[in-house]
């Protein structure tokens, strides 16, 4: 079982950001790893990592092209645990 307090999903880089940022996060263990991207309504318009994946550091690049300008929830789930931050994509 994964605690929120054991792996780490980081601030993306750059954020406000046009049209890609790096999304980067730290497992304590081998887990599936489900990595969302949702636009402020809620809907789900991305998900780059959907994929077992290995402890230690890993990073995507998201690239937003097809996107309209404005705030961004990414989110990542492993198991139970979910954790998620803003970004803001500015044209």
């Amino acid at each position: 079982i994964i605690h929120s307090a054991d792996f780490t999903l980081y601030p993306n880089y750059p954020n406000p950001f046009n049209p890609r940022t790096i999304i980067s996060w730290q497992l304590p263990v081998s887990c599936k790893v489900e990595l969302s991207i949702y636009n402020i309504l809620g809907q789900d318009v991305a998900k780059p990592v959907n994929e077992e994946q290995s402890a230690g550091l890993h990073k995507v690049e998201f690239n937003a092209s097809a996107l309209p300008s404005g705030i961004y929830i990414y989110s990542l789930k492993t198991g139970s645990v979910e954790q998620s931050k803003k970004m803001l994509l500015l044209r």
